[in-house]
């Protein structure tokens, strides 16, 4: 069964800049689009970006300008550079995919990451 193996959360100072990645675990058979969602403590999950295959963009009005969501088709991979975080922005970072996992698959649907921790603190 895929997996979405999601790396590069951690602890940074306000201003700094965290990258995050996330790729299946294995093959995959289409993506159409991916996405990064959060969820801070006490808070509903929320959309931070997402892109699709052709490469369209979309962000969360609280990250527009310090967020950029970029994607490696050939890798499978998508990123996240994080820039001028605020503490605000410490939440739990998911990984969405909207594809096929197999080609006997016959549903497109949503897959999800584990979630990584972006903590922003002093």
């Amino acid at each position: 069964q895929v997996q979405l193996v999601e790396s590069g959360g951690g602890l940074v100072q306000p201003g700094g800049s965290l990258s995050l990645s996330c790729a299946p675990s294995g093959s995959f058979f289409r993506i159409n689009a991916m996405a990064w969602y959060r969820q801070a403590p006490g808070k509903q999950r929320e959309l931070v970006a997402s892109i699709t295959s052709g490469g369209d963009t979309n962000y969360a009005e609280s990250v527009k300008g310090r967020f950029t969501i970029s994607r490696d088709n050939a890798k499978n991979t998508v990123y996240l550079l994080m820039n001028g975080l605020k503490p605000e922005d410490t939440a739990v970072y998911y990984c969405n995919v909207y594809g096929r996992s197999s080609w006997y698959e016959p549903n497109t649907r949503d897959y999800w990451g584990q979630g990584t921790q972006v903590t922003v603190s002093s």
